[in-house]
């Protein structure tokens, strides 16, 4: 993957050496979770179509006009500005660590899509911030380790990431290469847009009123979906010509290494379907696949699906 190319962002918080937690893991080696506030079921997304190429928007040259659907009225959303409870605010990245530098660059690009796909919708995005911590972390959603993997909080719209987790993907799970890794930072932000679009909100809402067994399965959709939109990332990714051979596989070795049922085979020696909260590895890599095949939104309403 071609991520030297992408652009840096400027929304990486580096609060590495304040958790005092884990050793420090290599680059290069997913996916993902969400905390805190959540998002529900039907997501029916009315297109409100534009017409408008965001690959013409981000630079991405020729190609057939993408139809997108638009989010929910603005203020929906969370709202940004307030101040989450937590430590003070860390140090801006350090660009040493080319981990680091990395999740910068995927973050920076997932912002130029996805600006340029809200745009197209005659929207804005909001993106959030993404908080680079070891060991332990405190977000709004809580205190957290890093044994939980990459995560979104919603309560304070922020993505949170031990950079140890790439070589954890790539070593202990058999997922290695940049693309891989990219595909766990683009799922996280994949929660941001349930967020921001209201999704997560409609979850929460539902999910209160379930049984366990209803709960982990409205919690697999949310999860497939942001897969799904971790694909419709890559899909512009591709468009432009930034991945290279084997990208796509790297991919797809991710989205099925962090399904529940490998989860569950490496630490616990067996599977437990009623007990899955993410999707099985098929799963992952079919709602994966549909958002890198078709770059469009609105095939990723994993909440209408029969069988997700």
């Amino acid at each position: 993957m071609r991520w030297g190319d992408f652009r840096k962002s400027d929304n990486v918080e580096d609060r590495t050496g304040e958790g005092g937690g884990a050793p420090r893991g290599g680059f290069p080696g997913g996916g993902g979770m969400k905390l805190g506030g959540g998002a529900m079921v039907l997501l029916v997304i009315v297109g409100l179509l534009f017409g408008v190429n965001p690959l013409d928007i981000i630079g991405g040259g020729e190609g057939p006009a993408v139809s997108v659907p638009a989010p929910p009225a603005p203020g929906y959303g969370p709202q940004r500005g307030a101040s989450p409870p937590g430590p003070a605010v860390g140090t801006p990245a350090r660009a040493q660590d080319p981990a680091k530098e990395f999740a910068a660059k995927v973050l920076g690009d997932t912002e130029d899509v996805w600006g340029a796909v809200f745009k197209a919708m005659g929207s804005r995005y909001d993106p959030p911030k993404l908080v680079l911590f070891d060991g332990v972390v405190r977000s709004a959603c809580g205190r957290a380790s890093a044994a939980v993997g990459p995560f979104y909080c919603a309560a304070d719209s922020d993505l949170y990431l031990d950079t140890a987790f790439f070589n954890t993907l790539s070593r202990r799970f058999g997922a290695p290469g940049d693309f891989a890794a990219a595909y766990v930072i683009a799922h996280e932000v994949g929660h941001h847009i349930q967020n921001v679009t209201g999704v997560m909100r409609q979850f929460d809402q539902q999910s209160q009123r379930a049984d366990a067994r209803t709960r982990n399965a409205l919690s697999i959709r949310l999860e497939l979906q942001a897969d799904c939109y971790a694909g419709v990332w890559g899909h512009f990714a591709q468009r432009r010509n930034l991945l290279e051979a084997g990208d796509l596989e790297e991919g797809m070795r991710a989205a099925a290494a962090v399904g529940d049922d490998m989860i569950q085979k490496q630490t616990q020696g067996y599977v437990a379907p009623d007990s899955f909260t993410h999707g099985s590895a098929q799963q992952r890599q079919r709602w994966f696949k549909v958002g890198l095949d078709t770059g469009d939104l609105r095939n990723c309403n994993t909440f209408a699906a029969r069988q997700p």
